[in-house]
This record gives structure tokens, sequence and C-alpha cells, in this order.
């Protein structure tokens, strides 16, 4: 039994889990082939890493399940994981995706602020009239 590598990132709220196998390119998002997404620009943003490393990226397939958040964020977490489950398996890939974007292998926690309670966003306070 061999051993698999899962690879988990995060955005927002989108959380992505994926692994990496031999195989000739392709990707899956959710069970579904990444080539059936209609979005352009979901399909530019995921394949970003396999662009940065060349031809690397054809001699594996990659399985990727993502949930929460929206379209982008869902877009940069499977980014992330196809980069690094790729700068596991080709060591030399790591300096060129941090030179490139330091968010292909590193997280982003950042969140948006909760709404506080009786306010209309999360800062903002209702405005009052003093005279």
């Amino acid at each position: 039994m061999s051993k698999v590598n899962i690879f988990v990132a995060k955005r927002k709220t989108a959380v992505a889990r994926g692994t990496i196998s031999a195989g000739d390119g392709k990707v899956f998002i959710n069970g579904k082939s990444l080539d059936s997404y209609g979005d352009k620009l979901f399909k530019m943003i995921v394949t970003e890493p396999m662009v940065l490393s060349g031809e690397a990226y054809k001699r594996y397939n990659f399985n990727i399940f993502v949930k929460g958040g929206g379209q982008m964020a869902r877009a940069t977490v499977a980014r992330a994981i196809i980069a690094k489950s790729l700068s596991s398996k080709e060591k030399g890939l790591r300096k060129v995706f941090l030179s490139y974007d330091r968010t292909l292998l590193v997280d982003d926690k950042r969140v948006a602020e909760p709404q506080k309670p009786y306010r209309s966003a999360a800062r903002a306070l209702k405005q009052t009239s003093y005279r």
C-alpha cells in the first residue's frame, strides 16, 4: 500500500483538501474535471501554478475537494493545493512559487470581521444627530 499525501489550504471560509497521484496533468475539483468549468477567470487562477511549473505538472493528476467560500476563494485554495503538492514532488519549484506569489504555498488566514449586534456593519455605527 503506497503512502498518500493529503494537502490542506484555507482562504477566508473556503477549505480545500487535495491529493496528487501519477497521471497526465488532469485536475479534478469536487469530482468534476477543470475543463468542464465555464468560468475562464476561475480556470486561469487554478492553472497558475501549472503554468509556472513548466512541463512538471504533466506527470501528475490532482484531486481537490473544496467546500465553503465564494468563487474566488475556492479558486485560490485550489491553486494553493496544486502548488503545495507540486512543490512536494518537485523540489526546485518551491523557490519559483515563493518568488511569484507567497500565497501559493502559505495560507491566507484573513477572515471578514463579524457584524456586531444592533449595527449595520462590523465597525460602522448608526449616524446620530446632536441638534
